[in-house]
């Protein structure tokens, strides 16, 4: 059983657990109507503050003042990352650089890295919309929040520290690593609430039971995980070993960091998105068209209040779909399914579309499988070669070879009919991959590049 799982869906859940219930209950019309007027801002800001923008709003031949309804976001222009790379570390600033008062940035493994600043009223309103997501997820100010995330350029640590700490909680910084002495606050500080990645969990569930630690005993309860997907199966998997809720949050450092949606307890398979903070919308992103409400495209997002580095239409690259049906917990504002796969991240092999997350949901599914994969690309004679290897459950070892044999053979199968290619599968012991504190690395493409 769950600790206390009853009264937070329940109580919580019903009484709405909101943080900011005027405007995470406002009327659809309401809602579109406060996005316009800021959208009106924005684009008059960008346009009046970076050259950047200035430049493409009149290649476009286009004005603010052009900008009389949502739909005309369209005429806008698209942002991504090559633009932060271009105009790296400040040209896209719109204020002063003594009015920034924190920078944040990505890890730059492939180059420069993307530098976003902030002003004052950027971190209140960013920190409010972490407090949101966490009030959703049924956090309050009674919870001891441990910190699991680092507190460098990454915007997870900071984002989410300050924005529960906005809604009151205690929080305990621990920072990431050294998973024993986790372990050890856990028991001892009586958290309640834990920020990590989903697969750090899943480590420091493997750290605590070799250690006898006693999930069931301690006073966590709810879990708000990040950074990377989290699957069902993942999910499943962290909250029958750790006894709590698992919810799941969505962000990018180029649009701020954590707070862009967060899933309540009452719709658990979809995120709630601060629609007064931020525009959405789902485009081909062959054809860069808008695609109708419902049908999985690139998410698109603007935000709404950002004041030091403004963004206009970036380009997230994330796949989902998106619904502004009710949704039973009274919140009115759209709902993004969970993200699972990105345009950037399919791999082509043989000439078939590969997404990690179609071999994740494979596995997931297949009893006897731990959730710890990687995905290697090789050449072999101008021949792409795909292998997958998986960590077998202690309880599924046999000594049997062919029983073993058949398994993978099994595996192999499955994988095939998701992939319609067929992977080589190689079955490793508990623990054999390779555990980290922060983003999983999920695929090592060896392939020689032409």
């Amino acid at each position: 059983m769950l600790k206390s799982t009853h009264e937070i869906d329940m109580t919580n859940c019903l009484q709405g657990n909101y943080f900011d219930p005027e405007i995470e209950t406002l009327p659809r019309e309401e809602i579109r109507r406060m996005q316009l007027e800021k959208l009106q801002r924005q684009a008059a800001w960008a346009f009046e503050r970076v050259p950047w923008y200035r430049e493409r709003f009149l290649a476009l031949g286009i004005k603010p003042e052009d900008i009389r309804a949502l739909e005309d976001v369209r005429r806008l222009p698209f942002t991504d990352k090559q633009a932060l790379r271009d105009t790296y570390p400040f040209g896209l600033c719109a204020i002063p650089l003594d009015e920034v008062v924190r920078l944040h940035a990505s890890s730059g493994t492939t180059g420069k890295p993307i530098v976003v600043g902030y002003s004052r009223s950027d971190l209140d309103a960013w920190s409010d919309c972490v407090a949101r997501l966490a009030a959703m997820a049924g956090v309050t100010r009674a919870d001891r929040v441990q910190m699991a995330f680092g507190y460098g350029m990454f915007t997870g640590g900071f984002g989410l520290h300050y924005g529960c700490e906005k809604l009151g909680c205690m929080m305990i910084p621990a920072g990431s690593g050294n998973t024993e002495r986790h372990l050890m606050m856990i028991a001892d500080y009586k958290t309640t609430v834990l920020i990590s990645t989903p697969s750090y969990a899943l480590h420091m569930c493997e750290v605590g039971e070799s250690l006898g630690f006693d999930w069931a005993k301690s006073g966590l309860r709810v879990g708000l995980f990040g950074g990377e997907p989290c699957t069902p199966g993942m999910k499943r998997e962290i909250e029958r070993r750790m006894r709590i809720v698992c919810t799941d949050n969505y962000g990018l450092t180029e649009v701020n960091g954590p707070g862009v949606s967060g899933e309540c307890l009452f719709s658990r398979d979809c995120q709630h998105i601060a629609e007064d903070h931020y525009l959405w919308e789902i485009i081909d992103p062959a054809t860069n068209e808008p695609l109708p409400e419902g049908q999985e495209g690139e998410l698109v997002l603007t935000p709404l209040n950002k004041q030091a580095f403004p963004m206009l239409r970036y380009r997230t690259h994330d796949l989902t779909r998106i619904t502004t049906e009710p949704c039973g917990c009274g919140r009115t504002h759209a709902r993004m399914s969970k993200v699972r796969a990105r345009t950037d991240d399919m791999l082509i092999v043989r000439g078939t579309n590969i997404f990690p997350s179609q071999v994740e949901d494979v596995l997931t599914g297949i009893q006897g499988l731990a959730p710890h994969y990687r995905i290697v690309l090789d050449n072999d004679a101008g021949m792409d070669r795909v292998t997958v290897m998986v960590e077998l459950q202690p309880d599924a070892f046999s000594d049997s070879f062919e029983q073993i044999d058949h398994f993978r053979h099994h595996i192999v199968d499955r994988l095939r009919q998701a992939l319609l290619v067929t992977p080589s599968v190689k079955l490793v012991e508990p623990g054999s991959i390779e555990r980290t504190t922060g983003k999983s690395r999920r695929v090592e493409d060896n392939r020689k590049k032409p």
